[in-house]
């Protein structure tokens, strides 16, 4: 199960709604890169479901995850920090092992 904050879901149906792609859900996903080995990515997906994907639902947002970063992202929760030099969108990942500086990359045992 991957959970979306509240404060995420409320970002993402604000940005979604300011592109017009209402109803539409967020792509959460890992590839590998970043100076940890991982990094995370995310994106709108307009697509919907891909072949493979499972979906979860938080907060009325709906992700999808292919079955590769489904396991690296198990129990993972999307957030959203605002910080005085700005905010942004960010995974609490209780299977990374070692991360970053950035925050955007990891790596699993």
């Amino acid at each position: 199960m991957i959970n979306v904050s509240e404060l995420a879901a409320t970002k993402i149906t604000e940005l979604l709604a300011e592109e017009n792609k209402v109803g539409i859900g967020l792509r959460v996903f890992v590839q590998g890169g970043g100076c940890s080995g991982f990094q995370y990515g995310l994106m709108i997906e307009e697509n919907g479901q891909g072949s493979g994907d499972q979906v979860f639902e938080s907060h009325g947002v709906k992700l999808y995850v292919d079955p590769i970063s489904v396991r690296y992202l198990k129990d993972a929760e999307v957030d959203f920090v605002d910080t005085v030099t700005g905010g942004g969108f960010t995974i609490k990942n209780p299977n990374a092992t070692s991360t970053c500086g950035c925050g955007s990359s990891f790596s699993v045992d």
